[in-house]
Formats: C-alpha cells, sequence, structure tokens
C-alpha cells in the first residue's frame, strides 16, 4: 500500500513535466532550466532561434538583458548559446510563486533590435519540510467521540508543485489517524482524527510523531512530536463568531494600526470558558508582521507592509478556552496597493553624437518599469516640446527617441532631452533622466561675404606692396568647413594684366597693390574675389572688388596757345585806338590731372610796361587796362603764369609779344631783339627804311591785301563754324582746361602767319 503511494506522486510528477515541456516548446518563446543547475551549462542557441548566423551576434554586439539587472546567464557570441552564469536558488528568485518565469530580452546594437524571451525556472526537490515547532501539544477531553477532528499545525516546504508537501502520516496510530486537508491557497495541513475513545484513567498522556512528507524523488520529510493529554470533559469548544474573515489594509497603514479583531465565545462557565486568542500557524512572516491580543484577538500591524513583496496575508486563529478545547478562523488580510514606487528607467542603448545632415535616426533606447499594480503602475512616457525628437514605442515597455529629419548645427548644436516617466497613480509619480546629444558639423554652408561689392580707394603713384584694403566672409559651419581661402578670379577682360596689379592674402583676404598706379592710364580697376572653405565638398562665393584710383596732382599744366616750340613767336597786333578791355589774346592751356588738380588760374608775371595790360584768371584772357598812347612803346612782351589748384600746386609759363599798329593796315616787321635795339638807337633810319619801303611796294602792298582779305574771310567761316566752346560752372578765378582749351565765343580772332628768311608779316582784321 505504502509503495503504491510513493509512485503516485513519481507518475504524477512525470506527467506535469511532460505536459509543462509541450507548452513551452509550443510557445516558441520561452526556455526552461532547472535551477541549481551548474554553472556554464547550455540553456539554448538564441543564434538560431532569432534566425542570425552565429558570426553575426558579435558583428551586432549582442547583450542579453534581464529586467533586475542580475547576471544569471551569459551568452556566447561565439556559438550563441545562452549558459548558465551562476547557480539558481528558485526560492530565492520566486519565493512560493509558481510557475517561476524569468523574463529576459536579447538586445542587437546595430542595427537595433530587442527580443523578449521568458525562462521558466524548475522546481527541483531540495527543500525538506519543517514544522514550525518541535512539539505541539493538545488537550481533548476524554468523552471525545470517536470521528473528532483536530487540526495540527502544518509543515512549511520552500519548494512548489509536485516537491511540496503532499501528505501527513502520524504513529502509532491506534487511537488516532492522520487527514490530510488542502487550504485556500493549495497548502496542505493535517488534522488529527480520534479513531477510538480515549480512556484518561488509562491513558492520560499520548505521544505521536506527525510526519510530512513531500512528493520529490526521492522524498523527504520532517516531523514533530504531538503530545496529547487527556483532560476531563469540557464538553463545548469556542466557536468564532465568523469562520473567515476578509479584510482589506492600505500598505502605508502606520505600526500599531488595527487590522481585525476576531472574536470567539464558549458557552461553559468558569475556566472552560475563558477564552484565549493565538495564531494557529507558526509562519514565522505572520508572526513578525502581526501581533495578536490573546484577550482581546485584536490584530495589529507591527511590521511595515509591502505590497510589491507580498500580496495577501492568511491567518489562522486558535481561540482556546482554559480546559484545552479550541477552535479555528481563517483571516485574510489583502494588502492594498498605493502609489509608493516611482517609475524606473534604464537607457539600454544610447548614441551621444550625430552628424547634422543624418535623416530619421534612433538615438536612444530605454526601457521603464513600475513595481506599483493597477492604475499606480500604468505609465507615460514623454519628452520636451521644444526639441526636434518624437518617442516611439518598441516591444513591452521598450521605447526609443528618434530625431523627426535631419537636424541643423547652425542654429543647436547641442541637444538636452529630457525623458519624463509618469506613473497614472495618485498622487502622479514621475522620473526623469536627462541625455545630451551633439550635432556634429558637415559642409552645408558656403561663406559668405559681409558685402556683395567692395570699393576701395588708392592714390595714383601708391608704393608698390601697398595694403589697400580687406575683404572678408564668414562660414557659418566649424572646424576645416569654415576655414575660409581667398583667391582672385580671372578677370572678364583677357588684356587686363590683373596678377601684376593687384594680390589677395589668402588667408585674411587683405589685397595688395603690387606697383604704382597712374590715374591718367587706368582710373577704375574692377575684379572679382572668391572665398572657399576647406570642406568636402568644398564650398565656395564670389564678390565684386572696385578699386578707385584717385588723382594726384602729378601733371603741370601745359599751353595750347600760344605755342611754345621755339620757332618764330607769334606777335599779337593791337590799334591803337582800342578802348580799354580791349580784348588782345587768349592763354589757352590743359592739366592731365583731374578735380581741382586741374583748375587752372592765370597770372600776369611780367610785362615790358605794368599796367598796360592784364590777365582774367579765370579764363587766361590778356585785355588792355587802359587807353593807349602815342608815347608808349610800340612792342611789348608779357610773361603769364599758369597754375593748378592741387596740393603742391604746379604752373607753367607762356610768353606773347605785343605790338601796337596805328591801324591795320599798317605793315609791321618785326625785328630780332638786336635790330629792335638798334632800331631804337636810331629811330630815324628805321623811319627811312619803312618809308622807301612803302613807296615801293604799295601796288604789290595792294594786291596782297586783296589776295590776303579774301582768304582771311573763307578761313574765318570756316574757323567759326568747327570751333566749340567749354561749358560748365567755374569759380571766378579758376577756368577748367580739361577741354578742348578754344578761345571765348564773344573774343574770336585769326592770326594769319607767313614765314620767309627771318622776316615775318602779321595781319589782324
Amino acid at each position: 500500500m505504502e509503495a503504491e503511494e510513493q509512485r503516485f506522486p513519481i507518475l504524477r510528477q512525470v506527467l506535469l513535466l511532460f505536459v509543462f515541456l509541450a507548452q513551452t516548446w509550443a510557445e516558441h518563446e520561452g526556455y526552461s532550466v532547472v535551477e541549481e543547475t551548474a554553472t556554464g551549462s547550455f540553456v539554448a542557441n538564441l543564434a538560431k532561434d532569432i534566425g542570425l548566423e552565429v558570426g553575426m551576434l558579435s558583428w551586432r554586439r549582442a547583450r542579453v538583458i534581464f529586467n533586475n539587472n542580475k547576471k544569471h546567464f551569459q551568452l556566447n557570441l561565439q556559438t550563441g548559446d545562452l549558459q548558465v552564469n551562476e547557480k539558481l536558488d528558485r526560492e530565492e528568485l520566486c519565493g512560493p510563486t509558481e510557475p517561476c518565469m524569468l523574463q529576459f530580452q536579447v538586445l542587437l546594437e546595430e542595427p537595433l533590435e530587442v527580443y523578449r524571451f521568458k525562462l521558466l525556472v524548475s522546481d527541483i526537490n531540495d527543500n525538506s519540510p519543517v514544522f514550525p515547532e518541535a512539539e505541539m501539544t493538545l488537550k481533548i477531553m476524554e468523552n471525545t467521540l470517536p470521528g473528532t477532528q483536530f487540526p495540527l499545525k502544518n509543515a512549511q516546504d520552500l519548494d512548489v508543485g509536485i516537491n511540496n508537501i503532499q501528505k501527513y502520516t502520524i504513529y502509532p496510530n491506534s487511537h488516532f489517524h492522520v487527514l490530510t486537508r488542502n487550504g485556500s491557497e493549495g497548502r496542505k495541513y493535517p488534522e488529527l482524527v480520534l479513531d477510538k475513545a480515549l480512556d484518561r484513567e488509562e491513558q492520560p498522556e499520548l505521544k505521536l510523531t506527525l510526519m510530512a512528507v513531500d512528493g520529490g524523488v526521492p522524498p523527504k520529510s520532517g516531523t514533530a512530536l504531538v503530545l496529547i493529554d487527556v483532560l476531563d470533559i469540557n464538553d463545548n469548544t469556542p466557536e468564532f463568531v465568523q469562520p473567515h474573515y476578509h479584510v482589506q489594509i492600505l500598505e502605508n497603514s502606520p505600526l500599531g494600526s488595527l487590522v481585525v479583531t476576531v472574536s470567539a465565545r464558549d458557552l461553559d462557565m468558569g475556566i472552560n470558558g475563558e477564552i484565549v486568542y493565538s495564531f494557529f500557524s507558526g509562519d514565522e512572516e505572520i508572526t513578525r508582521t502581526f501581533a495578536l491580543n490573546e484577550l482581546t484577538g485584536e490584530i495589529k500591524i507591527i511590521r511595515t507592509l509591502d505590497f510589491e513583496k507580498i500580496v495577501s496575508y492568511e491567518v489562522d486563529i486558535k481561540a482556546s478556552d482554559g480546559a484545552g478545547l479550541s477552535g479555528k478562523c481563517t483571516v485574510i488580510i489583502q494588502v492594498v496597493d498605493i502609489n509608493d514606487n516611482a517609475p524606473e528607467l534604464t537607457v539600454a542603448s544610447f548614441v551621444s553624437s550625430i552628424p547634422e545632415n543624418f535623416p530619421e535616426t534612433t538615438i536612444a533606447l530605454f526601457s521603464v518599469q513600475d513595481r506599483d499594480s493597477g492604475e499606480n503602475g500604468r505609465m507615460i512616457c514623454s519628452i520636451q516640446e521644444d526639441v526636434p525628437f518624437t518617442l516611439k514605442p518598441c516591444v513591452e515597455n521598450f521605447y526609443k527617441v528618434v530625431t523627426e529629419g535631419p537636424l541643423d548645427r547652425e542654429s543647436r548644436a547641442e541637444y538636452n532631452i529630457t525623458i519624463t516617466v509618469t506613473d497614472m497613480g495618485s498622487p502622479r509619480l514621475k522620473t526623469q533622466h536627462n541625455i545630451t546629444l551633439m550635432v556634429s558639423d558637415v559642409n552645408d554652408n558656403a561663406p559668405a561675404f559681409t558685402q556683395t561689392s567692395y570699393t576701395l580707394f588708392v592714390r595714383e603713384n601708391n608704393s608698390p606692396a601697398l595694403h589697400i584694403g580687406s575683404v572678408s566672409a564668414t562660414d557659418r559651419d566649424a572646424g576645416a568647413n569654415a576655414q575660409v581661402t581667398y583667391s582672385l578670379l580671372p578677370p572678364q577682360d583677357p588684356q587686363l594684366p590683373l596678377a601684376s596689379l593687384v594680390s589677395i592674402n589668402a588667408d585674411n583676404g587683405q589685397l595688395f597693390a603690387l606697383r604704382a598706379l597712374d590715374y591718367e592710364a587706368l582710373r577704375v580697376l574692377e575684379f572679382g574675389v572668391g572665398a572657399v572653405d576647406r570642406g568636402s565638398p568644398a564650398l565656395s562665393s564670389q564678390a565684386l572688388v572696385r578699386v578707385l584710383v584717385l588723382d594726384a596732382n602729378d601733371n603741370s599744366p601745359f599751353v595750347l596757345y600760344p605755342l611754345q616750340n621755339g620757332s618764330a613767336p607769334c606777335t599779337e597786333l593791337v590799334p591803337r585806338a582800342a578802348e580799354p578791355g580791349y580784348l588782345v589774346s587768349k592763354v589757352v592751356a590743359v592739366d592731365g590731372d583731374s578735380g581741382q588738380n586741374a583748375w587752372l588760374s592765370y597770372q600776369l608775371l611780367k610785362a615790358t610796361e605794368p599796367g598796360l595790360f592784364s590777365v582774367w584768371a579765370h579764363n587766361g584772357e590778356v585785355r588792355t587796362a587802359r587807353l593807349l598812347s602815342e608815347r608808349d612803346a610800340a612792342k611789348h612782351r608779357l610773361l603769364v603764369l599758369v597754375k593748378d589748384n592741387g596740393e603742391p600746386p604746379l604752373s607753367a609759363s607762356v610768353t606773347l609779344h605785343v605790338l601796337l599798329v596805328d591801324g591795320f593796315s599798317q605793315p609791321y616787321l618785326p625785328l630780332p631783339e638786336a635790330a629792335a635795339d638798334a632800331a631804337q638807337a636810331d629811330p630815324l633810319t628805321v623811319y627811312l627804311v619803312i618809308a622807301l619801303a612803302s613807296v615801293s611796294s604799295l601796288f604789290l602792298f595792294s594786291v596782297l591785301a586783296f589776295v590776303a582779305v579774301k582768304l582771311c574771310r573763307r578761313g574765318r567761316a570756316a574757323w567759326m563754324s568747327g570751333s566749340s566752346v567749354p561749358e560748365g560752372h567755374f569759380p571766378g578765378h579758376l577756368v577748367d582746361v580739361s577741354g578742348t582749351g578754344t578761345l571765348s565765343q564773344n573774343y574770336l580772332y585769326e592770326v594769319c602767319l607767313t614765314g620767309g628768311s627771318g622776316n615775318t608779316r602779321e595781319f589782324k582784321f
């Protein structure tokens, strides 16, 4: 009979094992391992189950993550095998919870993938049943009827399932036998059944051995001594008002809080009716958590409750009267969860820097969990709204932070992302975690000049290698992408020798004139400059540079009229009857410079007879200053100074010869200086020569005069039709001679010259 009872648990255990294995393989999402398995033992080949080649695990940086951050197992990246890293104790991991299921994830970082698995830790029979007390005492009235049941304290076995306590036996058993009862939570407890009436006079005390046997292979057992005192008749046992009490209490209730008050009554009188309450079970967890008042039946808290550790307690209370009879009730204490655990956040993977032109990219992967339950354990994840990132759910309780698109380092180079996990309890608890992302630069900005065009000024006749100005460009990129190099662009005019005129410093954009510039030869120099960064590929931009050459007073005035070419001088004829202000001649001069450097003024420096002639300062006109008289010399020499308005001023001089005549018909013979002096020394000889010449050539003179008049009128008409008068406003004492330098329209005159061997005749009409 006992052999059959021993075989039955073994068969049932084997049958349950086959059923469990069948369920596990059908799910295809978990593995199983037996507790106390040796370190290094093979559990499963994860590479095969995930569908990867063995070499891919190391390349994709695979690792195993457990929720409690303990490394119970290790992954061999070379073979793909999941191996035991440390001996497992199912009782330490899960306690009474069955099945004992460990959850873990396999994380592949490149590219990012997460696989979730479950691992069942199977129990082995490594714990023997243990009674809370080595001795138990029962007081039984001698008139107790056969069949009466007496509850006994149950033993504790840390194993679960078939390895837990399966039955109780007692020996010797001439008066009693034991029934194995099932409790509300699957626990088995013994009840002693009286088979044969007791006789106190015959045997006042019995000693029995109670044995608890589990269902392991081989089975293990534990024993306790049961002492039975046979009492006198006490025909009423204590009875509880309620056989079962169900109460709820918050896990944050203060120590000393009342849980419940149990109550029993006994109809006996005297000592047989006095009731004493006690814990029926000696469970250490219960006795350390609750205190029972043996007189009032009040149950109070003496240790802080924690819903996350123990959800409910089943407390058996015994009420005993003075005569030894007792009754039992069960108190079910349900611990009510409060929101006393903030969410927990664990970052599994994080990228600290990405280039700014990357598309949508995962920068962080994290998991969240909350030890509370219900609404207290439901969580919401969020990040701040002012960042270009979003949260996306991954597998259960896993989230990833993803960029919304390419970033712009020039707008923002660093992001501080705050991940907030908030539960739905009351009050709500939250956990925050900060991550910092750096945005690295790419060459996406071309250099930009501070101006689209630059105007520089340089005075002519400058010294070689003169710094004439600078151009500047900035680049919003960083590092080598922002380092700018300057260069001259090829000119549009291929004939312009730009390289020999201007150079640029490639590092700072400073421009230099390589040689002296000449305003009269080159007034404006236009060219382009380029700015190129050192990125890859390089980006560039262009700007226009206009160099204006400023004039310097480096050209003296040049006299156009009268000519100063060393030939016979031109003599101006003035009738003696001329009124004051009569226009004698006009000095015409030009200046190669410009602006005020070309503004000319005229001044009479020297005259044969001062006060007879004057020169207008603004136009160079030579006029008579007073009436002429017979006493005035016939020939006069005037020295006129032409001066510009530059700094310092430059000048030129011109000599005019003026001959006073009585009329335009009077011939004159300009003499050399020596002849003129002789004539002054002997005027009578001069007059004789003139008279003889006049008489002898009167006829010839008349003919020549007629021909000359005709030719001069024709030439004058042609000259007036082709002459131009400079326009524009000039200061009163200056004249702009940048034009043709012709005479004023109001004073047109012509000088006809005939050359001979030392003799010249001039006529004015």
